[in-house]
């Protein structure tokens, strides 16, 4: 018996253990194949001066605009000069009244040229942005300052960050939904449930230490081994995001106060204290204590993330606390069922299966009524439900989510047999046999005369073991979905909302259109090398207006040295995929130190792929291609 009993508890941690394993493998594959870390949540909404244009005289500033609030630092916007120098006048500070306008104010004596701004803010839902533009002072030039192609965040600190993230998101639906299955449930004996309480409550501990030094590198682009740099995690403890971990770790010393005296009084009215009480039953006041301290835990990721930022905030912070509370309740108490079913020492009677049931019913009805909030609030329109990633992965969910309702819907059917089960027989049946079978879901017959029917409590305890294995499947299925539905949760918070994303597409195609009547230009860097010694370096490709019709194309190489390169020849043609157009010959010409031609015409807007071929000897070239944007 004891022998059994301990191989039922190994497989039950067994279980859970590969069901957490499969998490982290589930994220980490998410991140192999491309899910992004932190998808840009605010967007560039205007530029000034506007990207790609050419002015007569030098501006005195550089002003942008984003779609959302946004954090700075002193550098977080660099301007430099054709000769790679940099150009302020002084640190970036925000446009006073205005948090989601930057600025930075530049030398009196600039030159003529073209000039790069590179930039790095962190959006008000935490996720660091950066990019780059150009513009020009009198005419384009060639520039040895490059614009970087490299993501905003660093793809080591980024996978670390979002593990971490993944792992506190598991472990705070552990923490909450195990306690609430045992005070609202109150099973008979809550012992096998503690460990899954302090795996919850130190895992959630040691993911928020860890967030609190990896959000440094994580904001700045800078690899792990910036972890420990004090400036960065100065930087980090003086921000909003790194206020909301802080208070994270004070509240779950509250926690860890909370749990001790909570389980030393339950201990004193369970069965074996002194009041002999029936079950175990939490007064009033720990349910209020337990519930602040849920509320202020599922507060710490509300300030920090989507909801802190656009539109509706108050209403969008209390929906995301609600629904991350109903996504605890609902998940974590189903591991803590699961745990009950298979490791408990006494059967886990129907009537905490039923008070999980009610649970788990009104946990799905906060669940789709925040969740449909929060998909209008982050979609903003039907076209962004196919249209944008945001949409696709929310729809994912859906799907999850209605395989989830169907696991539960099996688990209630169950769950009203068992109840049918023990509930009390009309016909008549020996006083032992009704105590036995109160206490074992497959009781022995009591004594009495053989006859060929079976007794009333010997059917029903059969049909009582059959409905709690058949419970167990139902509820393993629940909890291997719902695995998945945390996980997609998880990447939709690093999504950027759909309606973000289509505003952003509409403020570009505005400045596109805003910019048609006076003169612009597209700045491209490409890289080459055709492998052989000095055979690398990049070219520079400056398209002027960069609209549809009549253009004028300028290629100059830019040697290893950093100074300015000659080459044979350098070809450039375009092709639009999307109608078929192409490829159009640019038949540049040598114009004396650079390539190119006034007479590029392209029919139509849309995103062009643009190829150069450069040629270095007799027999060595290389060829590369980059994608344009050519406006009406």
């Amino acid at each position: 018996m004891g022998r059994a009993r301990r191989t039922h508890r190994a497989g039950a941690l067994t279980l859970l253990g590969t069901l957490f394993l499969f998490l982290v493998l589930f994220q980490s594959l998410l991140l192999l194949v491309g899910a992004p870390s932190a998808s840009a949540h605010s967007a560039v909404r205007n530029t000034d001066p506007r990207e790609g244009s050419v002015l007569k005289t030098a501006p005195r500033e550089v002003t942008m605009t984003f779609t959302e609030s946004v954090g700075i630092t002193d550098d977080s916007l660099r301007v430099l000069s054709p000769e790679n120098r940099r150009v302020n006048a002084g640190d970036t500070e925000h446009v006073s009244g205005s948090s989601d306008k930057v600025r930075v104010r530049l030398r009196d004596d600039l030159p003529d040229g073209t000039f790069t701004v590179a930039w790095r803010v962190v959006s008000a839902d935490s996720h660091p942005i950066s990019g780059a533009f150009t513009f020009s002072i009198g005419e384009p030039s060639a520039t040895t300052a490059a614009i970087s192609a490299e993501p905003a965040v660093n793809p080591a600190s980024g996978a670390l960050y979002d593990i971490a993230r993944y792992a506190a998101y598991a472990a705070v639906a552990l923490l909450i939904g195990v306690t609430v299955f045992v005070l609202a449930c109150r099973p008979p004996s809550p012992q096998p449930l503690r460990g899954l309480v302090r795996a919850g409550w130190w895992t959630l501990f040691g993911t928020t230490v860890v967030l609190v030094f990896l959000r440094g590198p994580y904001e700045r682009g800078t690899g792990p081994s910036t972890l420990l740099d004090p400036e960065l995690i100065e930087n980090t403890l003086t921000s909003r995001p790194g206020w909301a971990l802080l208070a994270r770790l004070v509240l779950l010393a509250g926690v860890a106060v909370f749990l001790v005296r909570t389980e030393a009084a339950l201990r004193r009215s369970g069965p074996e204290g002194r009041t002999s009480a029936p079950e175990p039953t939490p007064t009033p006041a720990v349910l209020a204590v337990g519930a602040f301290l849920a509320l202020a835990l599922a507060g710490t990721w509300a300030v920090a993330e989507h909801a802190s930022a656009g539109i509706q905030v108050p209403l969008a912070m209390t929906s995301t606390v609600l629904h991350l509370l109903a996504m605890a309740v609902w998940l974590g108490g189903l591991g803590a069922l699961l745990t009950a079913l298979h490791r408990s020492e006494t059967p886990l009677p129907a009537a905490s299966v039923h008070r999980f049931s009610r649970l788990a019913f009104a946990s799905v009805t906060v669940l789709v009524l925040t969740g449909v909030y929060q998909s209008w609030r982050g979609l903003g329109s039907f076209d962004a439900v196919f249209d944008t990633s945001y949409g696709r992965i929310l729809v994912a969910k859906v799907c999850a989510v209605v395989a989830l309702l169907a696991a539960a819907a099996f688990s209630r059917r169950w769950t009203a047999r068992l109840t049918e089960v023990t509930r009390p027989s009309k016909t008549r049946v020996p006083e032992m046999a009704v105590s036995v079978a109160a206490s074992d879901p497959t009781p022995v017959p009591a004594p009495g005369p053989t006859t060929d029917a079976p007794s009333p409590s010997s059917a029903a305890g059969a049909e009582g073991g059959a409905g709690h294995r058949a419970l167990r499947r139902s509820v393993l299925a629940e909890v291997v979905v719902g695995v998945a539905v945390l996980v997609i949760t998880t990447v939709l918070t690093g999504t950027q909302p759909g309606r973000a994303e289509l505003e952003t597409a509409a403020a570009e195609s505005n400045a596109s259109a805003a910019a048609g009547g006076g003169p612009t230009a597209s700045t491209t860097l490409i890289p080459f090398d055709v492998g052989t010694p000095g055979g690398h370096g990049k070219v520079q490709i400056v398209l002027e207006p960069g609209r549809v019709g009549e253009n004028t194309v300028e290629a100059v190489v830019i040697g290893p040295d950093g100074g300015i390169a000659t080459v044979p020849e350098i070809k450039l043609s375009f092709t639009l995929r999307a109608q078929k157009i192409g490829p159009i010959d640019a038949k540049l010409t040598d114009q004396g130190g650079y390539w190119g031609t006034r007479s590029l015409n392209l029919p139509l807007a849309g995103t062009w792929t643009m190829k150069v071929t450069v040629r270095t000897s007799d027999i060595d070239q290389v060829s590369e291609t980059r994608q344009v944007k050519i406006a009406r």
